[in-house]
């Protein structure tokens, strides 16, 4: 990991407390282990001000370009769970995938345990939205 832990912006944060807060337990077993993992990141998180965060981590609408342990590539965007689009590769922050990249940076290689099971998956690309403080955070 790159930077040692992932790093947060502050609105983002708590944002996700919040939302996994509300959520409690999915019903879907799968989505709901990775929510569990996702909330064992926090706790260590490193979380900073808009202003300190760095350009090449993965936060809301980030565009993503990742590497699978299969040699196959994808470029999907990390969206909040009200922005989702399969069809336009827009994936909430809260399936097993986005979860799995919100706070890591281009570089790191992530082990997560997906309902295929556990994949390294390798982010190769990070490209942040032009506009970005237009999201209503708001729950």
């Amino acid at each position: 990991m790159k930077y040692g832990s992932l790093i947060l912006e502050k609105k983002e944060y708590v944002y996700l407390k919040r939302i996994l807060n509300i959520l409690g337990y999915a019903e879907d077993h799968e989505t709901q282990k990775g929510l569990i993992k996702l909330s064992e990141e926090l706790q260590t998180a490193h979380v900073v001000d808009e202003e300190d965060m760095p350009s090449d981590v993965i936060r809301f609408n980030t565009t993503v370009t990742v590497a699978f342990e299969s040699d196959v590539e994808k470029k999907i965007q990390v969206v909040i769970p009200m922005d989702k689009d399969f069809q336009k590769n827009k994936i909430s922050i809260l399936t097993p995938l986005g979860s799995a990249l919100i706070g890591y940076s281009k570089g790191d290689t992530v082990l997560w345990d997906f309902p295929s099971g556990k994949q390294n998956i390798k982010i190769t690309e990070v490209e942040q939205e032009a506009v970005y403080k237009g999201i209503d955070l708001a729950i």
